[in-house]
């Protein structure tokens, strides 16, 4: 998403048939407030009642910055001893259950 609004073309997000059928000025409107929604330090995002105020009026938005974590797809790189491309991420988790006595 970030890829494409830096290139012009944040309409490429959209489904064909809303693009075709929806207001486009709503649709970019989403489109910029989701990218505001997912900047890297939450003092950044608007808060929810922020977002309703903002998808409710016609008023001037903040620019996005570039999120946070970006995946983007590596060209073959000849060290790739690791076995990884960078194509991928791993995140590994712990998860705790409680159980009452």
């Amino acid at each position: 998403a970030w890829r494409l609004w830096e290139e012009g073309k944040p309409l490429d997000l959209a489904d064909e048939f809303l693009a075709e059928t929806g207001d486009l000025s709503e649709l970019l409107r989403c489109i910029h407030i989701s990218l505001l929604c997912i900047q890297q330090h939450p003092e950044e995002r608007p808060n929810m009642s922020s977002v309703v105020l903002m998808l409710g009026s016609h008023n001037e938005l903040p620019l996005p910055k570039q999120p946070g974590f970006l995946f983007y797809k590596k060209p073959f790189e000849a060290d790739c001893s690791s076995g990884n491309d960078g194509s991928s991420s791993r995140n590994e988790i712990s998860l705790s259950l409680l159980e009452a006595r």
